[in-house]
């Protein structure tokens, strides 16, 4: 499992001192890129030199408030990897509470055309395969 530590600022709040939930999106957004960065050793500076990593699916579920001030521990781990997708689990708790959301989503990894603007999908290579997997829990027996 992949961990990081997030300090609800004010800029992440609305007008009533909670997360206004695109805020967490973003957040999610961050934590991927720092998987990928710190984990796989593939930052989006050089992956998006040819390639991206776009979310096809995407669902969250919302479970409890977080005010400014509150440090949350995000948690991502993979569900299921294809040839050229990865499906990750998320979620994000209080650190001394309740989790605030959890969810799903599935990126997949696309050659960029940019010449004719399209996206075609791209099986990851093995040596990304191998890091990926190191993510996925082990079943129990």
């Amino acid at each position: 499992m992949f961990t990081k530590t997030e300090t609800i600022r004010f800029r992440h709040t609305d007008f009533a001192g909670i997360v206004f939930y695109p805020r967490f999106l973003e957040m999610w957004n961050d934590l991927v890129e720092d998987w990928f960065a710190e984990a796989l050793e593939r930052p989006f500076s050089a992956i998006h030199k040819s390639n991206g990593v776009p979310t096809v699916d995407l669902k969250v579920r919302f479970l409890a408030a977080a005010r400014i001030g509150a440090v949350l521990q995000k948690h991502l781990w993979v569900v299921k990897l294809g040839k050229s997708s990865v499906t990750l689990g998320f979620r994000f708790e209080h650190v001394a509470g309740p989790i605030v959301l959890e969810g799903e989503a599935t990126l997949v990894n696309v050659l960029l055309n940019k010449g004719e603007g399209g996206l075609v999908s791209q099986p990851f290579s093995e040596e990304m395969q191998i890091k990926i997997k190191r993510y996925q829990p082990q079943e129990e027996l």
